[in-house]
């Protein structure tokens, strides 16, 4: 997530912590906040029309901006926090990766889209600093939807640092991440006791303010187990080609998983020497993951037992394609379908 990216690092191990005591208490005060909520947004009017021309006014209590994260897209994976925080905000400013579903969701008279193409228009991190300003300054109650987690590769700590140094509050809201969530929706199991212990997650889009690329791709190539990149699309011939010359075995499986948990999500798979001409073939757009690493064979040995709301099938209008490198003793190998 090395968290997409697109936006995309979780890194790291996960730990879980008992939290049945906190959500306990979360549970217990919703509809105080449910309450608190409605008294905002009924007035969230007369806040504005009463700030000054810089957004602040002396008499108006600063709004709070919640970073939250959407999961990968589909609306049944919102968190329940995510859901309650989005039914009752002033303002949601979001990009295009939490998905259409639950962008249509959110009524448009209270949602800005800030989002960044790659490739085309974006809003500069700047602008959308100075918009939660902005919103909170005015009293607002503020939330900055991103795709996934929004401490994995969506900006969220930037956005975190700039409002805290303002004395703006903040509430982070974790998402399922989908560096984790794309591969599993799709057969993969990022790590695996036979075949992966540890898990990376690295971004294949980084800053192109940066002079030289943060990634060594040496050293990942040398890491073993899983590596998931985010974003990488675009630059998979080089980070690929990378990966080879640094000695990682060409036979490598991998897999792309295109639009994650959404209506329209695709799946192909192939090896670190055929995927650049899978992608080619089956046109595999971003966002998607990469997944490189043993356990992107698994897909193709649990597909016809995986149940999902995603998978499509290929006997039934599905593509089906992909480049073989002639060896069909490779499982996974080049295989392709609508999921």
């Amino acid at each position: 997530m090395t968290e997409p990216p697109e936006e995309t690092t979780d890194g790291g191990a996960v730990r879980g912590e008992d939290g049945g005591d906190r959500s306990e208490d979360r549970a217990g005060t919703g509809e105080d906040r449910a309450g608190t909520s409605q008294d905002r947004t009924g007035t969230s009017e007369d806040r504005a029309d009463s700030t000054d021309g810089d957004g602040t006014d002396a008499g108006t209590t600063t709004g709070t901006v919640h970073l939250v994260g959407s999961g990968p897209g589909d609306p049944d994976l919102l968190t329940v926090r995510a859901r309650e925080l989005l039914e009752r905000a002033d303002v949601v400013l979001h990009d295009r990766l939490p998905g259409p579903a639950i962008i249509d969701s959110i009524p448009a008279e209270k949602r800005e889209d800030v989002g960044k193409r790659a490739g085309g228009e974006r809003t500069p991190q700047s602008e959308i600093n100075e918009l939660l300003l902005e919103h909170a300054r005015a009293g607002r109650d503020v939330v900055r939807l991103k795709g996934g987690d929004p401490f994995v590769f969506g900006r969220g700590g930037e956005e975190l640092l700039y409002l805290a140094e303002r004395d703006v509050p903040v509430e982070v809201v974790p998402g399922v991440t989908s560096p984790l969530a794309g591969p599993a929706v799709a057969g993969i199991p990022p790590t695996h006791r036979d075949h992966a212990s540890s898990v990376t997650l690295v971004t294949g889009h980084e800053d192109p303010t940066k002079e030289e690329s943060a990634v060594d791709w040496a050293a990942l190539a040398e890491t073993g187990g899983t590596l998931v990149v985010l974003m990488g699309v675009g630059k998979l011939p080089e980070y690929t080609a990378a990966l080879r010359d640094a000695g990682m075995d060409p036979t490598t499986p991998v897999a792309l998983v295109e639009r994650a948990t959404w209506p329209d999500q695709r799946v192909a798979t192939g090896t670190l020497a055929t995927i650049e001409s899978v992608r080619d073939e089956v046109g595999i757009e971003p966002p998607a993951v990469t997944v490189i690493g043993e356990v992107a064979a698994t897909r193709e040995r649990v597909r016809s037992s995986l149940v999902s709301p995603y998978e499509g099938s290929a006997d039934d209008g599905g593509q089906e394609g992909g480049a073989s490198t002639g060896d069909e003793s490779l499982p996974g190998e080049a295989a392709t379908d609508d999921t």
